[in-house]
């Protein structure tokens, strides 16, 4: 029996929903990375600039422009982010092109969004 404060009761643990949900779990060490990952993304400014070059690819110069930010600021966001392996880049002659990294980027941030939207009931854009 659950108490009020969402413990329970009695010490008796319903083994056959346990260990279900510990085959299912993954490796602590995914988990650990997945926590990581969430780290990076969770900065509204690295956001910001992986929505913005998932619609667009853009080079530093246009990130900043467009989010009002210095050039140094984006570069160091953009270091982050690429480090996480969440951005990749393209040069074209002197000019630095970036990109999301792959699809998963964009449904991760899509599907935060979508998530947002449900809960405050909201429509996606």
């Amino acid at each position: 029996m659950c108490t009020s404060s969402g413990g329970c009761e009695i010490e008796a643990i319903h083994e056959e929903s346990v260990e279900r949900a510990r085959a299912g779990m993954p490796p602590e060490e995914q988990l650990f990375e997945l926590a990581e990952l969430f780290k990076v993304i969770g900065d509204s400014t690295r956001i910001r600039i992986l929505k913005a070059i998932e619609i667009q690819e853009l080079c530093v110069c246009d990130i900043a422009y467009l989010l009002n930010m210095t050039q140094s600021a984006i570069s160091h966001q953009l270091r982050v982010l690429k480090q996480a392996k969440l951005v990749k880049s393209r040069r074209e002659g002197k000019t630095v092109f970036y990109a999301p990294d792959d699809d998963h980027v964009r449904m991760i941030i899509d599907q935060g969004l979508d998530h947002i939207c449900h809960i405050y009931g909201e429509e996606t854009e």
